[in-house]
């Protein structure tokens, strides 16, 4: 919680000073010294909020448009009803330091999650970010969907995941597998309690086919051409199946 400002107190000056100019010197500096730390959170939190806007950045963003698909937000912004979509947990950063990871974090970790209203009804939804690891799951990211999944349960309203991802994120091992298995245990824990429907809008492989084939509802798009490399759910192992 952010700090009480009318319990603040200022600092008291110091003592032994010989001369006044020394007193008014130190009382600018302290001023000074107050005003910065302030204005360079503010700073700091607008390039966050750039920085997750943009997710895996310009180039990826545009090459996720060549493909005819659109980005995590985009996607969001054309379901939900105009500016109802509140984001949570929108600088979230994965903790994994292994292969290079610790040089390599965006804001949002690669899923876009909150809540909003369609036609004026409450839904909650994640939104899976290709241009971020590929879409691929963390476990900083299962926790932003498992955070949507038990609100909606809780409130009782549909859950809806739009998904375009590649699967657990390798570099994270076992975390992400087990995050997948947090996942999967709450989409069990919904099933004939709140609607859960299943967006695939890209070409999804392991864990991001598995949740969804548990969902009430899977919608995949094609477009004209019926290109399958658009939209495809792809099991994983041994054996690998696509639909």
């Amino acid at each position: 919680m952010g700090a009480d400002i009318t319990s603040y107190r200022p600092v008291e000056e110091p003592t032994g000073l010989p001369t006044q100019a020394t007193r008014a010197i130190l009382r600018f500096a302290v001023i000074q010294l107050r005003k910065v730390p302030m204005r360079d959170i503010i700073a700091r939190l607008q390039e966050a909020r750039d920085a997750a806007d943009l997710g895996g950045g310009e180039h990826r963003i545009h090459q996720q448009h060549l493909k005819g698909k659109l980005t995590a937000r985009e996607r969001i912004d054309l379901l939900l009803d105009e500016g109802t979509f509140e984001e949570w947990d929108k600088f979230v950063e994965h903790r994994s330091s292994d292969f290079g990871m610790n040089q390599q974090k965006i804001p949002g970790d690669g899923v876009v999650s909150g809540y909003g209203t369609i036609n004026g009804r409450l839904v909650f939804v994640f939104s899976q970010d290709f241009t971020v690891f590929g879409g691929a799951l963390s476990e900083a990211n299962a926790e932003k969907i498992m955070k949507v999944m038990d609100q909606a349960m809780k409130v009782g309203a549909p859950v809806i995941g739009i998904n375009d991802s590649g699967g657990a994120r390798i570099q994270e091992g076992v975390a992400s597998l087990g995050g997948y298995a947090d996942i999967f245990q709450r989409n069990v824990l919904a099933s004939g309690v709140i609607p859960q429907i299943s967006l695939v809008m890209g070409p999804c492989a392991g864990g991001a086919v598995y949740s969804p084939a548990i969902t009430d509802f899977i919608f995949c798009r094609l477009p004209k051409n019926m290109d399958r490399r658009w939209s495809t759910m792809t099991t994983t192992g041994r054996s690998r199946s696509s639909v």
